[in-house]
C-alpha cells in the first residue's frame, strides 16, 4: 500500500461526500443520522425497525456518528453548517478504504499486475460514486467486506494463515453487526477454508475455535450495545431475521428471481460488467488460479442466496462490487498482453507511470463515460428535496411554529439537517407515514401515503379542520406512530400548518390548489429537481405558507 493511492482515495471520497447534495435512499437519514441526533440532542424522527416490540436495527451503525454529534454539541457548533458536513466527512473517510483495500484485495486473489488498474475501476466506478460516501450501511459493509477479504488468507499454504485468519474475522464481524446478511459472504468463505483443510484435523480445530471466539464476542458486543440502548435484552440480528423472513420485506416490493444478473450487476458494474464477464468465462476452464475461481464462487453463491427473497435493491449486493471490479481488471491487463504490448524478453513494457495502468485507450474511453453522470447525480438528481431543508432551517424560528410535509413518506431529511429543537413536538413537524404491516396479514393493508394518494382532496377535507387556526396549534395525530399495530393507524387528524410542504405534482390536481388557496396558502420556494420516475415525486418541490 502506497501513501499516493491513500492519498487520492481519501480526497476523492471526501470530496464526493462533501459534494453531494442530493436525495438517494431514505436509509441515508432515517437508519443513520436521525437516530443518532435523537440519541444525542434528544429529538428526531425514529421509525418502526427501532420502535416495534422486536426492534430489527442495531444502534451500532448510527454509533459512529454520536462522536461528530457530541463534538458539535460541546463545541456549540450544531447550529453551523458543520452538523451536516461533519458526518459526511466521517462516510467520505469511511468510504476511502474500499479503494485502498481493493488493492490488497487484488494482490492476494490475482497478483500485483491488476492492482492498480482494480484500484482506478472503483476510483471511476458511478454507483461508487453515488453511494459509496453517503451514510448508509450498505457502504460500509462494503468497506469492511473489502478490507476483510483482503486480509484473509485464500491460500491454504500460506505461513501466515491463523494469524490473517484471525484478523479477517474480526473484520468480518464488524461487517455482519452493520449489516446481519453480511453473514451470507462468510459462510461461503468459512465453508471452502474448511474444505481446505478437510484432512488436517488440527487446522479444523483452531478455526472453530477461531471463529467461535470472534463470533461470540461479536455478538456479546451487539447484544451489549442493543440491550443499552433498548433498555432491555436486545439480539437484533435475530428478530432482523424474523422479521425479513416474513411478509413484511415484500411491503417494500418485489422484484423477479433474475433482478440482479438483469439489472443490479450491470447497474453497480456499468462499462466493467463486459470485462468482468468475459473473465468469468475464461476461469470457468481448467489451470486458472485457484482464488480467482473461489471468488466467482463466492459471487455466485451470494448472488443465488439474495436472488431467493422476493425484495431486491442493488445496494444490497453493493459488497460485491469490488470482486466484479477485479475480474474486469483481470480481463483488461490480460487484452492489453494480447494486443501486442508485450516487450521482446516476453514480459510486459513497464509503463510509463506505474500509478496509471496501461490499457487500451478505447477502454480508457468507457470508464470515462461511465463516470460522466455523477456530477448530474451529485449535485442536481433529486436535490430540491434535501436544499428545502436547509431552506426550512433557515427561517427565522419565531416564523416556523409547524410544518407539514404532504410528500411519500421519508422523501426527504429530518432533524438531522433541519435541527429545530422548537419543532420536537410530531405535531409541529410531521410528514405521512408508511408504516408496514407488522405482525397482520399484509393483504389488502395500505399505510398512510397509500391513502392520501388514493384521494389528496378527501383526505384533507375529511382530515383537517374547517378552517385555519392562526396560533398553529400541535396537529393531534398527524401520523401512525412507528411500531403502533396498523389496525388502529387509521384515526389520523391535523391542524392546517404554517407551512406545507409537497411535490408539484399534487398541485395538479385542481381541486387540491383550489382549496389551499382557499384557506389562505401561498407558494413561497419552490425548485426543480430533475427527472422523477414517481409520478407522485413529480414537479419539484414547493413550499407554501399561510398569508
Amino acid at each position: 500500500m502506497t501513501w499516493n493511492i491513500v492519498l487520492v482515495a481519501l480526497t476523492t471520497r471526501v470530496f464526493v461526500a462533501l459534494a453531494t447534495q442530493t436525495f438517494f435512499q431514505p436509509d441515508e437519514y432515517y437508519q443513520s443520522l436521525e437516530v443518532a441526533h435523537h440519541l444525542v440532542f434528544g429529538y428526531g424522527h425514529i421509525t418502526w425497525e427501532w420502535l416495534t416490540p422486536k426492534p430489527i436495527r442495531s444502534i451500532f451503525y448510527p454509533l459512529l456518528n454520536v462522536p461528530v454529534y457530541l463534538a458539535l454539541k460541546q463545541l456549540g457548533l450544531d447550529n453551523t453548517r458543520l452538523l451536516i458536513w461533519g458526518p459526511k466527512v466521517l462516510h467520505g473517510v469511511l468510504a476511502c478504504l474500499t479503494d485502498v483495500y481493493i488493492c490488497k484485495l487484488t494482490r492476494r486473489v490475482a497478483g500485483e499486475r491488476y492492482t492498480m488498474l482494480a484500484f482506478w475501476l472503483s476510483l471511476t466506478n458511478l454507483f461508487n460514486g453515488l453511494s459509496l460516501s453517503r451514510s448508509m450501511s450498505n457502504s460500509l459493509e462494503t468497506s469492511l467486506t473489502t478490507v476483510a477479504l483482503s486480509l484473509y488468507p485464500w491460500e491454504a499454504k500460506s505461513h501466515r494463515w491463523r494469524k490473517d485468519y484471525v484478523k479477517a474475522l474480526v473484520v468480518a464481524a464488524l461487517a455482519c453487526a452493520v449489516r446481519p446478511t453480511n453473514a451470507i459472504i462468510w459462510v461461503y468463505m468459512l465453508a471452502t477454508s474448511a474444505w481446505q483443510f478437510r484432512h488436517q484435523v488440527k487446522v479444523l480445530v483452531s478455526m472453530a475455535f477461531d471463529t467461535a471466539l470472534v463470533g461470540i464476542g461479536a455478538i456479546s458486543l451487539l447484544c451489549g450495545l442493543d440491550t443499552w440502548y433498548y433498555g432491555s435484552l436486545t439480539l437484533t440480528p435475530l428478530n432482523f431475521l424474523a422479521t425479513n423472513l416474513s411478509s413484511v420485506s415484500l411491503f417494500y416490493g418485489s422484484s423477479a428471481w433474475h433482478y440482479y444478473l438483469t439489472q443490479g450487476i450491470p447497474i453497480l458494474c456499468g462499462t466493467a460488467a463486459p470485462f468482468a464477464l468475459q473473465s468469468t468465462y475464461h476461469h470457468l476452464y481448467p489451470g486458472s488460479r485457484a482464488s480467482v475461481k473461489r471468488m466467482i464462487g463466492l459471487i455466485v453463491w451470494t448472488v443465488l442466496i439474495y436472488s431467493l427473497p422476493g425484495h431486491k435493491e442493488w445496494r444490497f449486493i453493493h459488497p460485491l462490487l469490488p470482486l466484479f471490479q477485479i475480474l474486469a481488471a483481470i480481463s483488461l491487463v490480460d487484452s492489453h498482453n494480447i494486443f501486442g504490448h508485450i516487450g521482446a524478453d516476453g514480459h510486459d513494457k513497464p509503463s510509463r507511470a506505474a500509478f496509471l495502468p496501461r490499457i487500451r485507450r478505447v477502454y480508457w474511453l468507457l470508464f470515462v463515460l461511465h463516470i460522466l453522470p455523477l456530477p448530474y447525480l451529485m449535485r442536481w438528481h433529486s436535490r430540491a428535496q434535501v436544499d428545502v431543508m436547509h431552506y426550512l432551517r433557515d427561517l427565522a424560528p419565531e416564523d416556523t411554529r409547524s410544518i407539514g410535509f404532504l410528500m411519500p413518506c421519508h422523501s426527504t431529511p429530518w432533524q438531522a439537517y433541519l435541527h429545530s429543537p422548537l419543532l420536537a413536538d410530531p405535531g409541529r413537524l410531521w410528514a405521512l407515514g408508511c408504516e408496514p404491516p407488522v405482525g397482520i396479514n399484509a393483504d389488502n393493508y395500505k399505510d398512510q401515503t397509500d391513502i392520501f394518494y388514493e384521494s389528496p382532496i378527501e383526505y384533507l377535507r375529511g382530515r383537517f379542520p374547517a378552517s385555519v387556526d392562526v396560533e398553529f396549534a400541535p396537529s393531534p395525530k398527524p401520523f401512525a406512530e412507528p411500531g403502533q399495530p396498523p389496525s388502529e393507524t387509521y384515526d389520523w387528524r391535523h391542524e392546517w400548518p404554517e407551512y406545507l410542504v409537497m411535490f408539484g405534482a399534487l398541485l395538479d390536481d385542481l381541486e387540491v390548489s383550489k382549496l389551499l388557496r382557499e384557506k389562505g396558502y401561498r407558494e413561497i420556494w419552490h425548485k426543480e429537481h430533475g427527472w422523477e420516475g414517481d409520478s407522485r415525486r413529480r414537479g419539484g418541490v414547493t413550499v407554501m405558507k399561510v398569508s
